[in-house]
């Protein structure tokens, strides 16, 4: 199993493609970052940085989204990427939260956002296609370039358009059972499309919060940390409960009835650990969602996500551990995996 980095572009950003670095030195495979400019610095500047500063890593977006760059712009900026550093990115993209709600505007649509997934993956690996009904290609693009597109999602409609097109899934979550009702969602939708299910790659990403152990005191505090997470996930939830109802059969109950006692959110406080608008999030969601306490913990979780076919777990580190996150998934959590 991979074992990802997710950050915020807070400023600065050297202190950003440090922890980047730090983390492959750690035995992280992929860096990833937010892509909200309005409310973070751009992400693809930075990550010219970390791709010039590491080795390995592949870096790319958790998630961008069909509207706040045009499509030829994203692929220019991977295949700009790939050209000076090899094929070490990869597209993760999705309707669009923060970066949408933040500029006034509504997430895409997900017809819009199956153009825009097609789009970017033919030019940013050199071939023609047909955008809002001009036909371009990129001249520079060299043969053998290559850009996966992973698709975030939690609806049915949403996890069937992942499964038909995408090349792999994130999912922003780590509860087992809801990990394994939409990965069968999306197999089910590949298999459908008479694609090969197993081609698709599985990333699960969610907070990490490693503690030295298991007492009360130490899980609170780890808990505090990583509440806002489930405020994050809440956003999409109650667009699910907006768009198929809460009792629909649709979207299971498990995820969608702790989202009641919600009431609005604001995005000055989107990601971080404190936030003051999730405080309807329960201790049980923030343990299902989370991994929250000592190696073996994390290990038991990651065996659990590992045999229901996800092939990265990527650490969302917006907590006031991160340098030691990286460090003891570095010392106890990646070697034990692998």
């Amino acid at each position: 199993m991979d074992i990802g980095l997710v950050l915020q572009t807070d400023p600065p950003a050297r202190l950003l493609v440090e922890r980047m670095k730090r983390a492959e030195a750690a035995g992280f495979t992929h860096g990833w970052t937010f892509d909200s400019v309005v409310l973070w610095q751009e992400p693809f500047v930075i990550y010219s940085q970390i791709l010039a500063q590491t080795r390995r890593l592949i870096v790319g977006p958790m998630v961008t989204n069909p509207a706040t760059r045009t499509w030829e712009v994203t692929a220019s900026l991977f295949a700009t990427l790939n050209d000076m550093f090899g094929n070490r990115t990869v597209c993760g993209i999705g309707r669009g939260d923060s970066a949408m709600r933040v500029a006034g505007r509504h997430p895409a649509t997900l017809e819009r956002l199956s153009h825009a997934m097609h789009a970017i993956k033919e030019l940013a690996e050199g071939r023609e296609v047909e955008v809002d009904g001009t036909a371009m290609h990129i001249p520079w693009v060299e043969e053998g370039a290559r850009l996966p597109i992973w698709m975030g999602a939690y609806g049915p409609k949403a996890l069937a358009l992942t499964g038909r097109q995408a090349d792999g899934f994130i999912l922003q979550l780590a509860d087992p059972f809801l990990t394994e009702w939409m990965v069968k969602a999306v197999r089910a939708a590949a298999v459908e499309a008479g694609r090969d299910p197993a081609s698709l790659t599985i990333c699960v990403a969610a907070p990490a919060y490693v503690t030295e152990d298991d007492s009360p005191a130490a899980l609170a505090h780890a808990r505090e940390q990583c509440r806002w997470f489930g405020g994050m996930v809440g956003n999409h939830v109650a667009d699910l409960v907006a768009r198929y109802g809460e009792h629909s059969g649709m979207v299971p109950e498990t995820l969608t009835a702790y989202i009641k006692n919600r009431h609005g959110y604001d995005y000055a406080h989107h990601g971080r650990a404190g936030n003051p608008d999730t405080a309807f999030v329960p201790d049980e969601i923030v343990d299902r969602f989370c991994l929250i306490g000592p190696p073996e913990a994390q290990l038991a979780r990651l065996a659990e996500l590992r045999a229901l076919g996800v092939d990265q777990f990527a650490v969302y580190a917006m907590h006031d551990a991160v340098e030691a996150t990286i460090d003891a998934y570095g010392k106890s959590v990646i070697p034990a995996l692998n």
